[in-house]
C-alpha cells in the first residue's frame, strides 16, 4: 500500500461516495441519430484515447457522431481562433474557472440550468456546482477533477536508498539533497509546460500562506510582491535546487510534462520523483512498464507546519458553445456517473461526481486519490494559474507560466515577484 492510500481510504469510506452506486441514468436523448457534434478539450495521447471511450459510449446510445479535437495546453488561444472564424466547437472543456467566468461574461456560453440543472444538482456537491456557475447561473459541468497535490516516486530507487516519503516540505528538501548526493537526481521537472511550475508554486503557497491569503492572491486583493509570495519563491528555489533536478534547470525547461513522468519510471530512471496530479497514473500505465503500487508509488504533497487538508485541485468543465438537442444530451450525459465510470475504469481519472462509487476505479492508488478529493470537501483550492485571468495564469508562454520558467533558471526572487505583479496588474486591469 502506498503512503497516500490507507489513511485516506479509511476516512473517505465513511462518505456516501464509498457506498453509493451510480444514480439513475440521465437520458442521453432520443431521436438524435444522424446528428453531429464537435468536442474540444486539452487531452491528447492516452487521455484522449480514454475520453474517446466515453464519447463512443454516447454515440452507441444516441447515434450522434462526435468528432474530438485536441486543443493542446493553450485552450484560450484555440478558442480565440475558432471564435474569430465563427465556428466554435459545440462542446468545449475549460480547464480553468477563470476561463469559464470570462466566457460567461462575454456571453459565449449557453446557460445550462434548464438543460442539465437537475442532473448536476443530484450528482455534484455545492462546491463543484458553484465552480460551474457565474452569477448564480450554471454554465459548466465539471466532468473531470484532479488532485494536484501528489508526488510520484520510483519505489525501487526509494528501497535502494533506504528512504521513505517525507511528511514535511523541509523533509522533502532534505530527501532531495540526499538522493542527489547518492547519484540519482531527486526530481524530473516538466518545465517546458509552465503549468507544472505554477502547480509547484500553488502547492507551496497554499501550505505556507494558508487558504485565506491564497484566496486574496487569486482575487488580486494582495500584490505579487507581497512578502508571502517572496517567501514561497525562496522555498521553491530551495526545494528545486539545480543540483536535485534531472539534467539541471536547462534540461527541465526542455522537458514536457509527459517526458518528466517517463524519466522517473524509465530503466534506468533519470530521477526518483515527479510532482503532478492524479493524471500521472495514466502516463505511468500507458507509456512506461512500471506497475502502479509496485514500481510506482505516490504520497501527498508534504505539509508546512501542522498537517491538514490542503489539496490543490484542477479539473475540466464541459460547456456548451452552440445549442442543439444533441449538445444538450451530451452535457446531461457528461454529468452522469455512467459517463464518469467509463474513464474511471480505465484509470488516470478522478471524478467530482458524488454518485460515482469508489469501486469504479481500477486500483487502490486510484481509489485513494479519488477519496482524497472527497476528503478535502469544500476546502480544496484550484491552482492559482486556473483562478487568475487566462492572460496571466492560463496561457503557455506568457504571464505566470513564463515568469516561473524564467525563475527556475534565474532564481531571482525580487525580480520574479516584480514581474509577476506587473503581469497580474496588466491582466486584471484597473
Amino acid at each position: 500500500m502506498t503512503a497516500v492510500a490507507g489513511a485516506v481510504l479509511a476516512v473517505a469510506c465513511s462518505a456516501a461516495a464509498c457506498s453509493a452506486g451510480p444514480g439513475p441514468a440521465a437520458s442521453p436523448g432520443q431521436g438524435l441519430r444522424g446528428s453531429r457534434l464537435e468536442v474540444a478539450a486539452v487531452w491528447s495521447g492516452v487521455e484522449q484515447q480514454r475520453f474517446e471511450l466515453v464519447l463512443q459510449a454516447f454515440t452507441r446510445q444516441t447515434g450522434v457522431s462526435v468528432t474530438y479535437t485536441s486543443t493542446g495546453y493553450s485552450v484560450p488561444a484555440f478558442l480565440a481562433a475558432r471564435l474569430a472564424q465563427g465556428r466554435p466547437p459545440d462542446v468545449a472543456f475549460l480547464p480553468q474557472p477563470g476561463l469559464l467566468d470570462r466566457y460567461a461574461a462575454e456571453h459565449l456560453l449557453v446557460p445550462l440550468d434548464n438543460i442539465a440543472g437537475a442532473v448536476v444538482a443530484s450528482n455534484y456537491s455545492p462546491a463543484w456546482r458553484d465552480l460551474g456557475s457565474v452569477g448564480g447561473t450554471l454554465y459548466g459541468v465539471w466532468f473531470k477533477a484532479a488532485d494536484k497535490s501528489l508526488i510520484w516516486y520510483n519505489e525501487n530507487v526509494f528501497e535502494r536508498e533506504g528512504v521513505a516519503p517525507p511528511g514535511t516540505v523541509d523533509g522533502l528538501a532534505a530527501l532531495a539533497r540526499r538522493l542527489a548526493n547518492s547519484g540519482t537526481p531527486a526530481f524530473a521537472v516538466g518545465g517546458r509546460d509552465g503549468w507544472t511550475l505554477a502547480d509547484w508554486f500553488s502547492n507551496l503557497y497554499l501550505r505556507l500562506a494558508g487558504p485565506g491569503r491564497y484566496d486574496l492572491l487569486a482575487a488580486h486583493k494582495i500584490g505579487w510582491t507581497d512578502p508571502s509570495v517572496k517567501a514561497t519563491l525562496r522555498l521553491l528555489a530551495r526545494v528545486l535546487d539545480p543540483h536535485v533536478i534531472a539534467g539541471g534547470p536547462k534540461a527541465a525547461l526542455a522537458t514536457g510534462y509527459t517526458g518528466s513522468v517517463r524519466q522517473v519510471f524509465a530503466a534506468p530512471p533519470a530521477a526518483a520523483m515527479v510532482f503532478e496530479g492524479d493524471f500521472v497514473a495514466g502516463i505511468i500505465s500507458g507509456q512506461t512498464r512500471a506497475g502502479l503500487g509496485i514500481d510506482a508509488g505516490v504520497f501527498p504533497f508534504p505539509a508546512i507546519g501542522r498537517p491538514g487538508p490542503a489539496v490543490v485541485a484542477g479539473g475540466d468543465a464541459a460547456v456548451l458553445m452552440r445549442r442543439s438537442a444533441a449538445g444538450d444530451a451530451l452535457i446531461r450525459y457528461l454529468a452522469s456517473p455512467q459517463a464518469a465510470a467509463i474513464w474511471a475504469g480505465a484509470g488516470g481519472f478522478v471524478s467530482p461526481n458524488i454518485n460515482l462509487a469508489l469501486s469504479a476505479y481500477p486500483d487502490e492508488i486510484s481509489r485513494s486519490i479519488a477519496a482524497s478529493v472527497l476528503e478535502a470537501g469544500d476546502s480544496f483550492r484550484f491552482s492559482l494559474s486556473d483562478l487568475t485571468p487566462a492572460g496571466f495564469g492560463g496561457t503557455e508562454g506568457q504571464g505566470m507560466r513564463k515568469i516561473l520558467q524564467q525563475f527556475l533558471s534565474g532564481r531571482d526572487v525580487n525580480v520574479t515577484a516584480a514581474r509577476l505583479d506587473q503581469a497580474a496588474r496588466k491582466a486584471y486591469g484597473p
